[in-house]
């Protein structure tokens, strides 16, 4: 998509990177409770991802004429979601397969 990205991270093929079961983004549910994944690398992860991408984008801003981006290139945040099983990974997968499809229809798009 051109105004976001997904990505399905996993920690040498086990279980993904820094999932720690009993954390859940929205606080106290179902006997989680909220917090950082103990021991998780995955903020560091995005921030790195992000910080390079960004970098990226300015030397092409820069040397190759792209076109500026105001502000910041990535929105503060991120959304993460644990995935616990493989029914729910093949859902995923193909969410993030067809989502480009959808494009033409999103309300962010600018030409629909």
């Amino acid at each position: 998509m051109p105004n976001h990205c997904h990505a399905i991270m996993t920690n040498t093929g086990k279980a993904p990177v820094g999932a720690d079961l009993r954390v859940c983004p929205d606080g106290h549910r179902h006997g989680r409770t909220s917090g950082e994944h103990t021991g998780s690398p995955l903020h560091r992860v995005i921030q790195w991802f992000k910080t390079m991408t960004t970098n990226e984008y300015i030397r092409g801003v820069k040397q190759q004429g792209w076109t500026p981006f105001p502000g910041k290139l990535w929105q503060r945040n991120y959304y993460e979601h644990i995935v616990r099983n493989e029914k729910e990974l093949v859902r995923i997968r193909e969410y993030i397969r067809n989502n480009p499809a959808n494009w033409d229809t999103d309300r962010d798009n600018p030409f629909s």
